[in-house]
């Protein structure tokens, strides 16, 4: 664990992997030091803002390092059900690539419960862990100009929903109707980090 400034009312903890990311915003969010006003991880690190009128960087660090997070700690965060059509782009090439059929690729995608590691990208982009390692395939190496809104995607070791029409490069299984950001709601992110998710296969 590294923790340096970022400013003079936040500190970045880079961290090993994401596992340690997952369990020590965990631990942050449910038990977190005095003075502690927002946490925002990513993939190998985790944001920490603080008020600096209730504690300083050195306070904090030593209450950080305190945390133990050699284990995922377990994700108690609201749960989220996706309707998802399965008919993607990428569902044919998808098949081919795994060997695997496409009542069984929609079998896989859909049984786990997953959890959102972190957003970026997009606003309302939440990154989901949990994949089925069948499932975890590259990249398209010339990523697409146009992914509509509502994409259901999988990439690495994550799956997403694309909030807004954007370029993208993902593997492209299906497609919701949810909306993943809308500036009219509060919060306006349909997903935040901790929060779990289920895709629900709903007919074409």
């Amino acid at each position: 664990m590294t923790i340096k400034p970022a400013g003079d009312r936040a500190m970045l903890v880079e961290l090993a992997d994401l596992d340690q990311v997952t369990s020590l915003y965990q631990a942050l969010l449910h038990r977190s030091p005095a003075g502690v006003r927002e946490l925002v991880p990513a993939a190998r690190t985790v944001l920490v803002a603080y008020d600096p009128e209730v504690t300083t960087f050195d306070r904090l660090t030593r209450s950080i390092r305190e945390y133990r997070i050699g284990e995922t700690a377990a994700v108690t965060g609201p749960l989220v059900e996706i309707p998802v059509r399965y008919d993607g782009a990428d569902l044919d090439a998808v098949a081919e690539l795994t060997g695997l059929g496409r009542t069984e690729i929609i079998r896989r995608h859909t049984t786990p419960e997953y959890v959102v590691a972190f957003c970026g990208f997009a606003p309302g982009f939440g990154y989901l862990t949990g994949v089925d390692p069948l499932l975890r395939l590259p990249r398209h190496s010339s990523p697409r100009t146009r992914v509509p809104a509502g994409s259901v995607a999988v990439a690495g070791e994550f799956t997403a929903v694309y909030p807004r029409e954007s370029p993208g490069g993902w593997q492209l299984l299906g497609r919701t109707d949810l909306v993943m950001w809308d500036v009219e709601r509060n919060p306006p992110a349909l997903l935040a980090p901790g929060t779990r998710v289920r895709f629900v296969e709903v007919p074409e």
